[in-house]
């Protein structure tokens, strides 16, 4: 039997009234993948914080033991040398820095005079891209690069250091098919070579793709530690939602023969739009799309198709416009400003949540309150009362989770900051709100709930546009799917119709 590389033993770990961990136990076997699963708040996160050193010893009760010697890691360079490297979903690379600088940065090779050896920093540079089976010059920078490829980038630093125990943190959520296969083939490599792996991800099937065992956190609490083969998909969910979801998206009440005799509430017209990079390279060619009042429209696609660029676009934030117009129930629409759009009544929710749906160091209220300021004046000044009784009653409506309206949006779980990010808009009451990637990193748990919203939204008579890179969520949630294709509608599918088959068909620019 495989010995134990990593035991954590009776972890607790509190902040100012919550215990994120209490009396965690978690142990991975030498050489094992070991899945980490649990709803957004279960504690996955913290828990690593505290194995990669980002929570110091004497921060939080209990002991990490690795190879049978208890470590007490005061800094990430501490656990980097005990062979512990943890990548986490937002990518730590520096974008116009090269890509041997990143992999070597803060363990520069250095020659006799003290000097960086530029010649032996980008020759361990390519050995280390090598093992993960990534191409490319050392000595290119990483803003040149795809997420995909910058992925694999963080792969290959942690490799250049000589890693035992990989963590990878939801290392899925921004990778196309192919690159995610690409993944799965080189954690097994990782294995094979005596590397351990400690996977984090709510894409369950995943999960259950590439891990040994799989070990449930709920509540900052340790549920159990599984053999994959004794679990399915369902039984998994059930352990960390603590209740069966006998369906993962909830029934429309809304019929699509209504739906179809609707008012058109908004529509896009032979839009085309260059690359705002690339001269005279046309990006978006004449799009042409509408949906109805109370409809729910997919756009699916392969990364790159162009679905985000389009919606950016309309926004007036992205590319260089050639031709084309946006009607709101029939009347033209100014596209030159956000504020533009936003007073039109259509909003925009970033596939980004930290880096562009909500502001991490502001409270709840705040980040819900900012795009509907104006709405609450009184005398040139912001009526706090209405803004605080409008700011409750969203929070009661979409069940956000917070213990008051002053708490720090970055405290609270990745479901729940996304139901802020929703609610902001909410607030301006739109017309047609547009989903970019409206479930990425958060859990089963939290994903039903923001459906739910979605499908009361919609019979409410909002219209919703929802971009999708996850199949089974575009067939589950929408009435209509588009497919786009290199910048261009490829195909146009009924719910009834649609199919996984039908959709790549239409996205690799099959007929």
């Amino acid at each position: 039997m495989n010995q134990n590389i990593l035991e954590m033993k009776h972890i607790r770990k509190e902040f100012p009234g919550v215990v994120a961990l209490d009396d965690v136990d978690f142990s991975v076997t030498a050489g094992e993948i070991h899945a980490l699963v649990g709803e957004n708040g279960a504690g996955k996160s913290t828990l690593m914080k505290i194995l990669s050193g980002v929570y110091p010893g004497g921060t939080y009760k209990g002991e990490v033991v690795i190879n049978d010697a208890v470590k007490i890691f005061e800094s990430i360079k501490d656990s980097e040398e005990a062979g512990v490297v943890v990548i986490y979903q937002e990518l730590a690379l520096i974008k116009y820095m090269n890509v041997g600088e990143n992999i070597f940065l803060g363990n520069e090779i250095l020659n006799k005079k003290g000097l960086i050896d530029w010649d032996t920093t980008f020759l361990r540079a390519k050995e280390a891209l090598d093992k993960v089976g990534l191409p490319i010059n050392p000595a290119i920078k990483v803003i040149n690069l795809g997420i995909g490829t910058q992925q694999l980038v963080e792969i290959a630093k942690a490799i250049a250091k000589k890693t035992r125990i990989l963590v990878l943190d939801e290392p899925t959520s921004a990778l196309t098919e192919t690159e995610i296969e690409h993944l799965m083939n080189l954690l097994q490599t990782f294995k094979e070579s005596g590397i351990t792996c400690i996977f984090i991800s709510h894409k369950l099937k995943e999960v259950f793709q590439i891990a040994d065992r799989i070990t449930v956190l709920v509540d900052g609490k340790t549920k159990g530690t599984y053999n994959k083969t004794d679990l399915t998909e369902d039984k998994l969910i059930s352990l960390m939602v603590g209740r069966e979801l006998t369906q993962r998206f909830p029934e429309s009440k809304r019929k699509p023969e209504n739906i179809a005799k609707n008012e058109v509430a908004f529509e896009i017209k032979n839009w085309t739009v260059y690359d705002p990079e690339i001269d005279n390279k046309i990006a978006l060619n004449n799009i042409n799309l509408s949906v109805r009042k109370g409809e729910i429209l997919g756009v699916a696609g392969l990364m790159g198709a162009g679905r985000t660029e389009l919606m950016l676009s309309i926004l007036g934030v992205w590319g260089k416009k050639s031709s084309g117009e946006v009607l709101l129930f029939g009347n033209p629409v100014v596209t030159r400003t956000p504020a533009d759009v936003i007073k039109a009544g259509i909003n925009y929710l970033s596939e980004d949540r930290k880096g562009s749906g909500i502001v991490l160091i502001q409270n709840v209220r705040n980040n819900m309150a900012l795009p509907s300021l104006y709405s609450r004046l009184k005398n040139g000044l912001i009526d706090q009362d209405a803004e605080l009784t409008a700011v409750e009653k969203m929070i009661q409506s979409l069940r956000i989770k917070t213990p008051s309206v002053e708490q720090l949006v970055e405290k609270l779980s990745g479901g729940n900051q996304q139901k802020v990010a929703l609610g902001k808009w909410l607030l301006t009451n739109p017309k047609v709100i547009i989903l970019d990637e409206p479930t990425r990193g958060i859990d089963v748990g939290a994903k039903y709930e923001i459906y739910t919203i979605m499908q009361s939204l919609a019979e409410s008579g909002i219209a919703i546009i929802m971009i999708s890179s996850e199949l089974p969520e575009i067939l589950g949630m929408s009435d209509r799917i588009l497919v786009m294709h290199e910048g261009t509608i490829a195909g146009e599918v009924l719910r009834a119709e649609a199919t996984q088959e039908k959709i790549i068909t239409y996205a690799t620019g099959g007929k």
